[in-house]
């Protein structure tokens, strides 16, 4: 005894001790899923082993898997009642202190932060209430506040918020997709034991951060949060990067090219100043002003503010934007899958009938109906609420107190079904006289129920008679009917068991128990469709978004409530189907299909991923439950709802406080606006910096002085930037909102050379007005020039983004809105007032007459008309 509690003394001590160390990171860690790259990438171990890091979670995890469960309270300082309370209040203060160039680039990030604390995670937690006397209290907190220590309450669809230790289970089973990639999942038990060989990811009584519940319930200890979890090491061995997107690729390329361009001309302009001025100094101070001219400086803060601005204006829209990108991304969408329960109904269901085996009322399938879902316990859905408030409201008389539950076998979705085992205390039943009779009893979809049948009651409720195939075949012919009313359909089957089974049902029991049923009947269901469905669909239809259904429940059913919100179904599948068809075949019908019935999560899954891959699409998701997990991760945008699983919320981008998909239309439009005006921008840019550049360089090898000072030169990109800031309010034309936008890697380049070169050609034009008109080419003359550049320089980049913006006649046929024509009208007007100013006399300028104006009033008509004219020779 003595060496055990020295072992056990020393393990305390050590886990303490690096406890300790790491208190405060793990404390001020609000966020744990951004914060592993970084804490990690400090303790990488560059030699291919594990690092320091890696080794003590192994061993740790390890440590506790192989303790006893009284052992593992000690070792993170718990008690079998929780934490005590003055311990569990734990205040999180991070402030982020961070230089911001401009108040809206901190705000875009501020509104952000705001919006995200608004999405919980709540999960339920056993504390300690009392100090003297100490009681076991269940609250609820938000799974960003666990700490090691807590007992956490877990139920299907739950996220386990760190490395778990199991204290009790019942039938639990654990998907870990989110650590292996892979959609199996894994049977976990509390009273198991481990050895140190076991794999981490095979340990049966351990639960990782970052895996979920798919079935059962049970209570665990929390051993490890933030930094200290297997998930931490995950991210330090592989940091995945999310991959970028096509928009994300063409800025990267737009800025290796801008960089290029300046690598190559930026010097030749240093050397052609250098050839007239003969001053390495003043020539290499030029060249990096025009380097710093040429930079688009301003599109970390145009883009950061268009999403800002599209978040808010989600948010008012009760709708919480995750991540700022995926605004832009539902600009982009093409296709959007949706999952039909409570996104196209109503999420309201109404039991409707409960039917025999040969389509009569019968009391006594909704008696077991009821008794299956008055005592299920771990995944209660709205179906038996449906079961309850039918009997309840009904005036049913069904004595569930004269019943004792059992034990139950919980829903998965490999069975499509779940089963209750409970027995009768008296005579309660009407066939039976005997005590204590067991039954099982099973509900759920109607073939999973009938495969586990092989009798079926007659009509009479006496007798029992062998199910035969055309038994199967009327009452599948039963469901169909029903189903194509808009009804859903589940079946519901019992059998006696003998008082001697044991009371205490294994996972692995499952088939053996779920056999030899008794089939009773079915009940039905009817969720009616919404009534902005339909009106939502035609918004998206209109603006090129195709909408396909994705869902679990039969297709008969899926092709019903299609037709009632106007959803073709021309095109069906269901998911036995595709399993038949080979890889070209499988992409095909995905594609043709816009009702895909009957599919399992990972289905779902491939279904997404096969429209990405076949024709460049950009695929929304929207669902709410567990078997949509695997879909809202792979979709470009996943979207969820506020009342969904906790595992959905987490995988999600967007969060719908409301089930409207009226939310989505309003999304795609501001996606679609974000997406314009950030494009106005980049193409504002890549024209000025193409056109300014050519300008510079020419101006430079034929002057005999800078065309601009350095100064004059940053003084010009100053304004101009400070004019860029109103293109986020700007909007877009109807035309342009439409259809969906996606970079174009082709378009892109052309529109910028020929663009670039059109103003370049004006710029030129100005130059040789002003060397043979006014002959100012000489250095005596070179504050005139300076003057008479530096005003059309800035007005013709200024103008630029009115001619970008609409494909119409700017000023005449469309108007921007009023925060770019003010902006419009500042810039412009403090540009032309400089000249005439003290700070201009500084600046090295002089005052401009009146006929170089006119001489710029017809410069700007004729560009305006020759782009114009260029654009629709183009079109």
């Amino acid at each position: 005894m003595s060496a055990t509690n020295a072992i056990h003394a020393k393990l305390v001590r050590r886990y303490h001790n690096i406890n300790e160390s790491n208190a405060n990171q793990t404390l001020l860690n609000a966020s744990i899923f951004s914060f592993f790259k970084k804490f990690i990438a400090k303790n990488r171990n560059d030699t291919g082993g594990r690092s320091e890091v890696e080794e003590k979670v192994y061993s740790w995890i390890h440590t506790l898997a192989q303790a006893d469960k009284d052992l593992v309270f000690e070792y993170v300082r718990s008690t079998e009642r929780g934490d005590l309370a003055n311990g569990s209040i734990m205040v999180m203060l991070v402030f982020i202190s961070v230089g911001v160039r401009l108040r809206q680039e901190y705000s875009s990030s501020k509104s952000a932060m705001q919006l995200l604390r608004l999405l919980k995670s709540p999960i339920k937690v056993q504390r300690c209430a009392g100090r003297v006397v100490q009681t076991e209290l269940i609250v609820q907190i938000d799974q960003r506040d666990i700490v090691p220590g807590d007992i956490i309450i877990f139920r299907p669809g739950d996220l386990f918020p760190g490395d778990v230790r199991l204290l009790t289970s019942k039938d639990l089973i654990v998907s870990q997709s989110s650590l292996t990639g892979e959609s199996g999942t894994i049977e976990k038990a509390a009273d198991t034991t481990a050895n140190r060989t076991t794999s981490l990811l095979d340990l049966k009584n351990i639960c990782l951060m970052g895996t979920s519940v798919v079935s059962g319930c049970g209570t665990g200890l929390v051993i490890s949060t933030g930094s200290d979890t297997y998930m931490s090491t995950i991210f330090s061995t592989l940091q995945n990067k999310r991959p970028l997107d096509a928009f994300e690729k063409g800025v990267r390329c737009v800025s290796y090219a801008l960089i290029g361009m300046m690598v190559v001309v930026v010097p030749v302009i240093v050397l052609s100043d250098y050839y007239s001025s003969r001053n390495w100094s003043e020539s290499i101070i030029f060249g990096i002003s025009v380097a710093v001219a040429l930079t688009p400086q301003m599109l970390p803060l145009i883009v950061n503010t268009s999403l800002a601005k599209g978040s808010v204006a989600m948010a008012r829209c009760s709708c919480i934007v995750k991540s700022l990108s995926a605004i832009r991304s539902m600009g982009e969408m093409n296709i959007l899958c949706i999952d039909k329960t409570g996104t196209l109904t109503m999420d309201r269901v109404i039991m409707v009938h409960h039917l025999d085996g040969w389509g009569f009322p019968k009391q006594k399938v909704l008696k077991f109906a009821f008794l299956n879902s008055f005592f299920q316990d771990a995944l209660k859905g709205p179906m038996d609420d449906a079961i309850l408030a039918y009997v309840y409201t009904r005036g049913y008389r069904f004595q569930s107190s004269k019943w004792k539950k059992v034990d139950e076998i919980p829903f998965d979705f490999t069975r499509r079904r779940m089963s209750v085992i409970a027995e009768t205390c008296s005579d309660s039943i009407d066939e039976e006289n005997s005590y204590n009779t067991r039954y099982i009893i099973t509900k759920g979809a109607l073939e999973e129920v009938l495969n586990i049948c092989n009798s079926i009651e007659l009509i009479d409720g006496g007798a029992t008679v062998s199910l035969t195939l055309e038994d199967r075949r009327r009452i599948l012919q039963m469901s169909t009917t029903l189903s194509n009313e808009g009804l859903r359909v589940l079946g519901v089957a019992a059998r006696k068991m003998s008082i001697s089974t044991k009371t205490v049902v294994e996972v692995i029991d499952k088939t053996g128990i779920e056999a030899g049923m008794v089939f009773l009947g079915l009940i039905s269901f009817f969720d009616p469709p919404k009534d902005s469905a339909k009106q939502a669909l035609w918004g998206l239809a209109e603006k090129g978004v195709k909408a396909k259904v994705l869902t679990g429940d039969s297709l008969t059913l899926a092709i019903k409530v299609c037709r009632e919100v106007g959803i073709k179904t021309t095109h069906v599948t269901t998911g036995p189907e595709l399993e038949l068809l080979n890889h070209s075949e499988f992409h095909e019908a995905i594609k043709r299909a816009t009702v895909l019935a009957r599919l399992t999560p990972l289905q779902k899954q491939q279904v997404v991923q096969s429209l990405q891959t076949q024709g460049n699409n950009v695929v929304g998701y929207l669902g709410d439950g567990i078997n949509d997990s695997l879909a809202l991760d792979a979709a470009d945008v996943g979207i969820s709802v506020d009342s969904g699983v906790s595992a959905a919320k987490d995988l999600a981008d967007i969060i719908l406080l409301k089930k409207d998909l009226n939310v989505l239309v309003s999304g795609v439009e501001l996606g679609r606006l974000t997406y314009g005006n950030t494009m106005k921008y980049i193409k504002m840019s890549l024209v000025a910096n193409v056109g300014s550049i050519i300008s510079l360089l020419i101006a430079t090898i034929f002057l005999q002085f800078e065309p601009l000072s350095p100064g004059q030169l940053l003084i010009q990109n100053f304004l101009y930037n400070l004019g860029q800031i109103a293109i986020p309010w700007d909007k877009m034309e109807e035309k342009y909102m439409k259809a969906p936008q996606h970079w174009s890697s082709k378009e892109l380049p052309l529109f910028m050379v020929w663009n670039g070169l059109v103003c370049s050609m004006f710029d030129i034009i100005t130059f040789l007005f002003l060397w043979f008109y006014y002959g100012a080419h000489t250095l005596p003359e070179s504050a005139f020039f300076h003057s008479a550049w530096f005003v059309e320089g800035l007005i013709m980049q200024v103008l630029i983004i009115h001619l970008i913006r609409t494909e119409r006649i700017p000023f005449v046929q469309d108007m921007a809105s009023s925060p770019v024509i003010l902006s419009t009208i500042l810039v412009s007007a403090v540009g032309i007032l400089i000249p005439y100013t003290v700070v201009g006399r500084v600046m090295g300028m002089t005052e401009l007459p009146l006929s170089y104006f006119g001489f710029l009033v017809v410069l700007f008509l004729g560009y305006f008309l020759l782009v114009k004219l260029l654009r629709k020779c183009t079109l």
